[in-house]
């Protein structure tokens, strides 16, 4: 299965590989910072950025609000309420809560510095949206994607079942004659993706049936006894990190993170927090790492409502290395802070981006966490400009609750578990199909 048959009619395909590094959410693309923006030229040739954003708000700023001035203080009116904020320049400092949470340079500083700028008699510079930086959508490979989808994605899902080894039985004589492991799982992913009950859903299995992807059409409650059996978490693990590697050459930085996904299930709030008797869905976390570009999940982690983050940092960051992928940069939030995490990363040859919590300062005894702490001290801008890709990850999430729905329907936790990497392997393969007609890359799982 070749991807040179989905060619766009008006790029050849090196030009589609430099022109689509993002392959869903075009609203974060500006995360992956100068390497990714010098490969958008082909579909960003208007991208000049003469200002920031910041700075372009608060030049609107000082050209249309009334900016007073109380000593050393300067009282900024804010763009979208009545609020007030104080602003001192010489100490640069400002109540926005921008400035306090970040401790950067916010619009209501640039706005008094036009502000006095414009008092000397200094022109003012031009505002210039259209300098501000846009991607476009390929919209030919696009359709050609949504429209194909579903056939490409039984195509793969088949591909990637073929080489599965089915489960040994005690008594071969014994008990009805079941299905082979890799059709089991066909049908049981194949089922998360499509949404439909298990009654609607049989219809799409006899269709698969005749065109050879399943030997024969199982009853719709055998579905949901194949999310029961332990032997499928393995096996989806594994099968999720295969659907990622096609695109180990396109990704080289990832993001971690953890989400919720809640199910059937009721957990008494009480139990949660002091003093309140309501009844609340009980939740799975799902932690995994994704890779900033594609979105494509590269190796996963299930656990308890209750569980921390920090500790499936590791495992998270092992198997994707493990699977062949170059560590350039990982991203994660300040839930993931210690010293053993930083050192993981650059043990795998990548710089740990990974937020720093508020009490936290500079060791000497640990040389990466000093070097990663005073470059996000003393150079906040730059190093907000990788950690921002982190974002991503709650893009992937997004992306998988929004297609594949955030409520898990099983009841157990083995079926809960089994049913959350199901929708991961569903989201995999279908950042391979926008890949095969964007980027031209061929997954070649055998077909």
């Amino acid at each position: 299965m070749r991807a040179s048959s989905f060619k766009s009619k008006r790029e050849s395909p090196a030009e589609r590989v430099n022109a689509q590094l993002d392959l869903f959410n075009h609203s974060v693309c500006d995360h992956t910072v100068a390497d990714a923006i010098s490969l958008c030229r082909t579909r960003c040739r208007k991208a000049r950025r003469t200002m920031q954003a910041r700075q372009l708000r608060g030049l609107e700023i000082a050209i249309n609000s009334e900016i007073i001035r109380e000593g050393n203080i300067w009282l900024v009116p804010s763009q979208t309420d009545s609020k007030i904020y104080r602003t001192d320049l010489f100490l640069n400092m400002c109540t926005c809560a921008y400035f306090e949470a970040h401790k950067l340079k916010c619009k209501h500083l640039y706005a008094v510095e036009f502000l006095l700028q414009k008092e000397t008699g200094l022109p003012l510079p031009v505002p210039d949206r259209e300098s501000r930086e846009t991607f476009k959508q390929v919209w030919h490979e696009y359709n050609l994607a949504q429209v194909n989808e579903k056939a490409k994605f039984q195509e793969l899902l088949y591909a990637l079942c073929q080489n599965i080894e089915d489960l040994p039985r005690k008594n071969i004589h014994v008990g009805r004659n079941r299905l082979p492991l890799g059709e089991m799982i066909f049908c049981m992913v194949f089922k998360v993706y499509s949404l439909f009950s298990g009654r609607r859903f049989i219809s799409d299995l006899k269709e698969a049936q005749r065109r050879g992807y399943i030997s024969r059409t199982p009853h719709f409650n055998s579905i949901f006894n194949y999310l029961e059996l332990p032997q499928m978490t393995d096996c989806l693990k594994q099968l999720i990190v295969e659907s990622s590697l096609p695109l180990k050459s396109v990704e080289t930085d990832f993001a971690v993170d953890s989400s919720g996904f809640s199910t059937g299930q009721f957990v008494r709030w009480f139990d949660v927090k002091y003093g309140n008797t309501e009844d609340w869905h009980d939740w799975i976390k799902l932690h995994l790492m994704c890779g900033v570009r594609t979105h494509i999940v590269t190796s996963v982690e299930i656990s308890g409502r209750s569980a921390n983050d920090s500790p499936y940092f590791k495992p998270l960051v092992n198997a994707t290395a493990a699977s062949g992928f170059n560590l350039h940069e990982v991203s994660a939030d300040k839930a993931y802070s210690s010293r053993p995490n930083l050192r993981l990363v650059t043990q795998h040859g990548g710089t740990p981006y990974i937020a720093f919590k508020d009490n936290a300062r500079g060791d000497s005894k640990c040389k990466v966490w000093n070097k990663m702490f005073h470059l996000y001290s003393l150079h906040q801008e730059e190093y907000l400009k990788h950690y921002h890709k982190r974002s991503n990850s709650e893009s992937t999430f997004s992306m998988i609750k929004a297609k594949f729905g955030e409520r898990i329907k099983s009841k157990t936790m083995i079926s809960q578990t089994n049913e959350a990497l199901c929708k991961i392997l569903c989201h995999n393969l279908c950042c391979l199909i926008q890949s095969m007609y964007e980027l031209g890359i061929d997954p070649d799982f055998g077909l």
